[in-house]
């Protein structure tokens, strides 16, 4: 790093940094972590996220380029378990349009992943951010390469023998670490970007505890998604006729704890319970500071948040009546990652 850098550098305090662009920058990423996860779940309704049965970090990022090529890329998926097991007699244009999905995933995680590198650079290059700053986007950097390798042993997982889709336990995990670095954009962002509340620092754990419950309920959507859970038990607000599924519905799976993975009546059970539980917590958030603190930003923030955990809820509930269409299930994981940047900027603007 130049002097005269370095020397800029020393007078920023921990959050502040030298030039807009980090901010935008980091705003930027996370809007493409977001289309990100919207992509991921087109090509997991779609069942197109074994079709490309190989992971090649560069030599990937060129599709098939002539009938030749599209014909080898064909007999691999035709090799797969998925293929045989159930969707024996495709035909290439019906694979072109899996392939299509799973390429364009693949190609926007390759994109995000450089445009985070260039940022960084360029911000470390020119002393635009302070050496504690610049160590904890370094390690963000980390988390992003990591979801790539994470992304790769998911669809691992779907193209051993047996098996027709993607194990629900590594779904779920690439998900979740999806949704951490989005969080920890969004929280470096808020700190950079937004002012913080010096007049309430009291509802700062329940703020932690809805956060948590927040990510909590994503990742048993992970699990929902990954089992497909949300094709059964298409009523609301019962379940197989009632409010509790039978005991042994719940746990029919050995050993026991596998159930909480691979039973579509557990999986959907907890998801639905914890959704009224996040519901619930939010608006007695909002209820207490609003009569604390009268219409402070934090009152206010947490009445909104409120607002659309109710809508999520909403939402969740028709995807559920009407079998998960394209269109709803999209709508419901888009807005449940745009909950969760939400709550993580009402955090950090506290914390």
């Amino acid at each position: 790093m130049p002097a005269s850098a370095a020397t800029n550098t020393a007078a920023l305090g921990p959050w502040d940094v030298r030039n807009p662009f980090v901010a935008r920058w980091l705003l930027t990423i996370a809007g493409l972590v977001v289309l990100m996860v919207i992509v991921g779940g087109a090509t997991r309704l779609t069942g197109s996220g074994l079709s490309i049965t190989e992971w090649r970090p560069v030599t990937g990022a060129i599709p098939p380029m002539n009938a030749a090529d599209w014909l080898l890329e064909f007999e691999k998926y035709r090799a797969s378990p998925q293929y045989q097991l159930l969707n024996a007699g495709m035909g290439l244009e019906d694979f072109k349009f899996i392939y299509w999905w799973e390429w364009g995933h693949r190609q926007l995680g390759r994109f995000i992943g450089l445009a985070y590198l260039a940022g960084l650079i360029l911000a470390a290059a020119r002393g635009w951010v302070t050496t504690r700053l610049g160590v904890l986007l370094f390690g963000m950097g980390l988390v992003l390469g990591l979801q790539g390798a994470i992304g790769w042993i998911m669809v691992a997982s779907g193209l051993k023998p047996g098996m027709i889709a993607v194990a629900p336990v590594k779904l779920t995990l690439h998900l979740g670490f999806a949704c951490l670095f989005l969080a920890s954009l969004m929280f470096v962002w808020a700190r950079i970007r937004l002012a913080r509340d010096d007049d309430a620092p009291g509802p700062r754990g329940a703020v932690i505890w809805l956060w948590g419950l927040i990510f909590l309920q994503i990742l048993l959507g992970g699990f929902v998604a990954g089992s497909r859970a949300g094709l059964t038990y298409n009523t609301w607000p019962l379940m197989d006729g009632a409010f509790i599924p039978a005991l042994e519905k719940l746990f029919v799976v050995t050993p026991w704890l596998e159930n909480f993975v691979d039973n579509p009546t557990l999986v959907q059970f907890n998801h639905r319970m914890v959704a009224y539980l996040v519901l619930i917590v939010a608006v007695a958030q909002a209820v207490l500071l609003r009569r604390k603190l009268g219409r402070a930003p934090v009152s206010r923030r947490a009445a909104a948040l409120a607002g659309v955990v109710l809508v999520q809820v909403l939402l969740g509930i028709v995807t559920l009546l009407l079998s998960v269409p394209l269109w709803a299930g999209l709508a419901h994981q888009a807005l449940a990652v745009l909950i969760l940047a939400k709550a993580t900027v009402h955090l950090a603007r506290i914390a």
